[in-house]
């Protein structure tokens, strides 16, 4: 028995008439009539009452049209499903990110997939980008917002692609009593007598690294007085007066009550990346990674 008798015998017994039956099928007559005669051949079973003027359900056929209703509904959602996940419209797609530190792009970019792909069941997860790395490692997430790119040294940098797509604005974080915060911009070079607050490399990998950077740029190495995992720490240091420091603008969005931020007379940039296992096959993935490159402002 094939898909096809199914489809026969589900045009008949809808019908009732094999006249109307075989035009609905664009079948000759004669062939569908034997047709769903090999089907009751096949079953053993007679599944019409035939006569001259009228074709009815037998009892078998009666409870057979409900299964054979069944495989061939299941049948076309298997076949626009597979076409669907082919055009990369099905799927999941597990996204990585740091709240309050996304700006724009993750709710424009999700915006615009639900849009394109409404068959995509997105999930997002607020991890740390140490987090973030070892998820993508592991293929627990699809696509990680992973703020600097991951040092060549990390363990998991060596699996992953990396695509940067923002160029963000670094501020000057300092205490509101702090003699640099009378001014309305401030030389780096000015921060070499102050400690400061820094990123812990165990939950930001790269950050004392570009950290340092900036500061060496300006003549020299910053002292770090505090390590701490998560941002709002840094407020927390930073109001008490245990240090300053740099950050991306976007830590303006924590709650900052004793803090002030000031940009740099020298403008500097952080590089926002994401970041996605490099044998990942989703088609998903690659459908978003596409979308976020056509609207990340580092593309523009």
């Amino acid at each position: 028995m094939e898909l096809r008798h199914l489809r026969y015998f589900l045009a008949v017994a809808e019908e009732l008439n094999f006249t109307r039956a075989a035009e609905r099928l664009h079948l000759a007559q004669p062939s569908l009539t034997r047709q769903i005669h090999n089907l009751e051949e096949e079953l053993g079973v007679q599944l019409l009452n035939r006569s001259k003027n009228q074709v009815s359900l037998t009892e078998e056929g009666r409870s057979f049209l409900v299964d054979a209703r069944r495989l061939v509904t299941l049948s076309v959602e298997s076949v626009k499903s597979v076409q669907r996940f082919s055009r990369g419209e099905s799927g999941q797609l597990n996204l990585g990110y740091l709240f309050k530190f996304n700006f724009d792009l993750l709710p424009s970019t999700l915006a615009t997939l639900y849009q394109v792909c409404p068959e995509i069941a997105v999930n997002l997860f607020d991890m740390s980008p140490s987090e973030q790395l070892r998820a993508l490692e592991a293929r627990k997430i699809d696509l990680g917002f992973v703020g600097l790119r991951p040092p060549a040294a990390d363990k998991n940098a060596s699996v992953l692609n990396c695509e940067c797509v923002a160029h963000h604005d670094v501020v000057v974080v300092l205490p509101a009593g702090h003699p640099l915060a009378k001014k309305k911009k401030i030389l780096t070079k000015d921060l070499k007598p102050s400690f400061f607050v820094a990123m812990s490399e165990e939950t930001h990998p790269g950050s004392r690294s570009w950290l340092s950077g900036i500061c060496n740029e300006a003549g020299f190495t910053p002292r770090i007085l505090q390590d701490v995992d998560l941002e709002s720490g840094i407020m927390t240091f930073v109001a008490e007066g245990l240090g300053v420091t740099l950050a991306r603008e976007q830590i303006k969005k924590l709650p900052h009550p004793g803090v002030v931020f000031r940009p740099l007379t020298a403008a500097a940039k952080a590089d926002y990346w994401i970041a996605w296992h490099r044998e990942s096959q989703s088609k998903a993935l690659t459908q978003y990674i596409e979308i976020v490159k056509k609207e990340a402002p580092a593309w523009h």
